[in-house]
């Protein structure tokens, strides 16, 4: 069954990526693969990644450091649209996609091959994020997607692995399937998939117990510039720093985490447990700040746009015409977000408790209720007239 004869994998050391190798290879007839794993942060020593892929059969074994890019160039946007999935999750794990697809598609055009291929199963989201923005970026490269193909369980999907040299998970797998990287961890499957069961402890790893969390509250200045993170307590830092030093702080005092039964782009319902410490707080700071900066109906508008934005992120999206339109409004929204906001951390909880920016449209002598107070008093009753008369005339006339 020969679909192509050179293929780049999006490679995780995982089962089903190591033997994604030997199946393209034997099954489907694919001559050389080379393995592409993204560092995004996610915390594992990728060498021993890289040297399985070509145990397994890899002719290449790329590691790419996208953590800067990832930042920068997708959390950082997400975090201006104040983008929220379902207006609770922060999209960390679906922001991952569009870049790794844009790495697959860059090393299949270096490497000279027709066509990428991931180990993405049929029942979740990132099949489609990989599939569709791949089709954005280059759509004459073929994606195979081998394990939404095999039907192959569990136990023999590692069966037909040893036959070809990969070893067996050496500890009893934990029964949940985790992503993890810089803006945050996805937990879901085994116990979870019973939405009445209370998540264990033990499935958390960036976020303390509230009980553990520290008995005073800790404040933070988060700076921004044009909507963009920029500073933490008044140091200026570059974006990865930031987000790991956020992460840290926010983590320690158990805020950030989610679970929720969330609406899968393939029709099902699925029960999700994410942390996303740095990431959240960023967005609750944001559009705090937003709310200092923006005009009522811009801002008012906007919250529509957030709303689309997230959708289009979670469905895969994120090259689409639809997703260009929306990030011009977006960045045109930016040009005066800049300033910092104070958040009070403590026992789960991130609070604003202050804001200020060079542009705020908050004004004090408007704003008073003291003697200071500047607003026309009497001008209020004429506005309310006006205002009103559509309603008052319905009133009048829907009373005969």
């Amino acid at each position: 069954m020969g679909r192509a004869k050179k293929v780049v994998l999006a490679y995780s050391g995982g089962v089903d990526t190591s033997v994604c190798i030997p199946y393209l290879k034997q099954e489907w007839g694919v001559e050389e693969v080379i393995a592409l794993a993204a560092d995004l942060g996610q915390g594992e020593e990728l060498k021993p990644i890289q040297e399985k892929a070509l145990k397994s059969g890899a002719v290449e074994s790329l590691v790419v450091d996208a953590k800067e890019s990832f930042v920068k160039d997708y959390g950082f946007p997400a975090i201006q649209a104040n983008a929220l999935y379902e207006n609770r999750y922060p999209l960390s794990t679906s922001l991952a996609r569009p870049l790794i697809a844009k790495l697959l598609v860059e090393a299949a055009e270096k490497y000279g091959a027709d066509a990428v291929a991931h180990g993405c199963t049929g029942k979740g989201n990132d099949q489609v994020r990989f599939d569709v923005s791949i089709a954005a970026l280059n759509p004459n490269l073929k994606v195979l997607a081998p394990a939404r193909e095999w039907g192959m369980s569990r136990e023999e999907t590692i069966a037909y692995g040893e036959k070809f040299g990969i070893p067996a998970p050496v500890k009893k797998s934990s029964p949940y399937s985790i992503d993890r990287n810089l803006f945050g961890r996805s937990i879901e499957a085994g116990p979870l998939e019973d939405p009445e069961t209370e998540p264990l402890e033990e499935i958390y790893a960036m976020t303390q117990a509230i009980a553990d969390t520290p008995d005073e509250p800790e404040y933070v200045e988060i700076g921004f510039e044009r909507g963009m993170p920029a500073s933490l307590n008044g140091q200026v830092l570059p974006a990865v720093a930031l987000v790991e030093q956020l992460n840290q702080v926010v983590g320690k005092h158990g805020f950030g985490r989610i679970d929720m039964v969330e609406n899968r782009l393939v029709g099902i319902k699925s029960r999700e447990i994410y942390e996303t410490p740095a990431l959240l707080a960023l967005i609750l700071a944001h559009r705090d700040l937003e709310s200092l900066t923006l005009t009522a109906d811009v801002s008012h508008y906007k919250r529509g746009v957030e709303e689309t934005y997230g959708q289009l992120v979670y469905n895969g999206l994120w090259y689409s015409p639809l997703k260009a339109a929306l990030d011009a409004f977006i960045q045109q929204t930016q040009e005066r977000v800049s300033g910092t906001v104070r958040v009070k951390l403590f026992k789960g909880s991130a609070t604003i408790v202050g804001r200020r920016s060079d542009y705020s449209l908050y004004s004090p002598d408007l704003a008073t209720y003291g003697a200071e107070d500047q607003f026309d008093h009497k001008a209020a009753e004429g506005f309310i007239y006006v205002w009103g008369l559509p309603t008052r005339v319905w009133s009048q006339k829907t009373r005969g």
